[in-house]
């Protein structure tokens, strides 16, 4: 996939007022390394636009990515790090409540899940927690590439039973090593988005 433009066009702290944007906004939420930079870079083809971080826990920002001025990226705060501050998690907690309650162009909710593990309380708590604010997520289960392939299914079936998922949420495996799901990932972007591969999109 071809992306043309990327930006990263809005940084929005705690105290900040979130842009109303006039273009589909995908987010992405995840446990703070789960590697939702990785994976955000791996999808736009961009090496480091979206920043990685040594110290979990730092991304104290929601990130929007413009992309080929067709849509939008929302990379949301990373959750679930033991040495936060609570005061400070609990500011993330209304951070991302705010996004989810008061964005009208948000058409999609991908929550990360690092596929070798079972959903932490703070995995579970965060998929409830989407689901409660109307929105149905779809699951990456990352760091796919850590696993042998015949191992793959059972770890995501562990992923949907530890979540409580029933059979309609969708989980797609991934890896930003070898870009493995990468191509079924952007096409379900395109397909809730509306949009086609003519729109130079990709």
């Amino acid at each position: 996939m071809i992306i043309k433009n990327v930006n990263l066009e809005t940084v929005c702290g705690i105290t900040s007022v979130l842009p109303e944007n006039d273009k589909p906004e995908i987010a992405f939420a995840g446990k703070s390394n789960v590697g939702k930079s990785s994976l955000i870079n791996s999808l736009i083809n961009r090496k480091a636009l979206a920043r990685t971080s040594s110290q979990p826990g730092k991304t104290q920002t929601i990130n929007y990515y413009n992309i080929n001025d067709t849509l939008y990226f929302v990379d949301l705060p990373g959750y679930g790090y033991a040495k936060t501050a609570e005061t400070i998690r609990e500011k993330w907690g209304k951070m991302v409540e705010g996004y989810l309650m008061t964005s009208k162009q948000l058409k999609l909710v991908f929550l990360l899940i690092d596929i070798r593990h079972e959903p932490s309380q703070n995995d579970i708590s965060m998929y409830q927690w989407i689901v409660y604010h109307g929105f149905m997520p779809v699951i990456i289960a990352t760091k796919m590439d850590k696993l042998k392939r015949s191992q793959i299914a059972k770890h995501v079936k562990m992923i949907r039973e530890g979540l409580g998922a029933g059979a309609e949420t969708k989980i797609f495996p991934f890896s930003s090593l070898t870009k493995q799901g990468k191509d079924e990932v952007w096409a379900y972007i395109e397909d809730v988005c509306g949009l086609s591969n003519t729109e130079e999109l990709v």
